[in-house]
């Protein structure tokens, strides 16, 4: 039996039939990856809080997997978080932990759904199977406002206090890079750009136009 070290991984390889060939793509594609940094910016160049990056490419969508544990909560009359992003096929739950009742909809053409006056959390979630916008309401307080980004790709960040969105180890390829915020009106596009991804690291500026108040 031969032993051998490759490519920097910290632990030795028994030269058997197809394990360091899985070694072996596994440290090749690490090693190719890289990070993307977007800086998103509002008309007067002020850096905007809360959007949303992504990258989509048909070798992404094929590495997409639901996420687990999803949710969007009523708490003192408004959502909580009024912003989730999720993968094609996940499924979110929204418990009511207000002492009054919620009637939680949505007319997006990316989910179309009705939870009608409850309290506690329904029984079954909503699984959001198409990707988009799903622009969320209550029917009893009008004030009660949500979103959710739908996305089918692995590669998605939200931006936070004036931070860039960094998606890290993304693979090489050309992504379409598409960046959203809850304040751009309904139906608007997004802000999209083609951009290629090598083993260098990347850094892209947004500027959002049109934004609601």
């Amino acid at each position: 039996m031969r032993e051998a070290r490759f490519l920097g991984l910290n632990r030795y390889c028994v030269w058997r039939t197809g394990l360091c060939v899985v070694l072996l793509v596994f440290s090749v594609a690490q090693a190719g990856a890289a990070d993307v940094t977007i800086s998103v910016q509002e008309d007067a160049g002020k850096p905007l809080d809360g959007a949303v990056a992504y990258l989509e490419s048909a070798a992404a969508k094929a590495l997409v997997k639901p996420l687990t544990g999803a949710e969007i909560g009523q708490v003192n009359k408004h959502f909580v978080p009024p912003v989730v992003v999720v993968t094609v096929g996940t499924a979110v739950n929204f418990p009511n932990r207000d002492t009054v009742r919620h009637h939680v909809y949505s007319f997006s053409p990316a989910k179309t759904f009705d939870l009608k006056l409850y309290s506690g959390t329904p029984a079954a979630p909503v699984v959001f199977d198409k990707p988009g916008v799903v622009d969320l309401g209550c029917n009893i307080h009008d004030q009660m406002r949500a979103w959710v980004l739908v996305v089918d790709t692995p590669y998605f960040g939200r931006g936070e206090a004036g931070q860039a969105i960094v998606l890290r180890g993304v693979p090489p390829g050309a992504y379409r890079l598409k960046v959203w915020h809850p304040r751009l009106p309904v139906n608007a596009p997004m802000w999209e750009q083609n951009v290629t991804i090598t083993a260098a690291p990347l850094a892209v500026s947004a500027v959002l136009k049109g934004l609601e108040p």
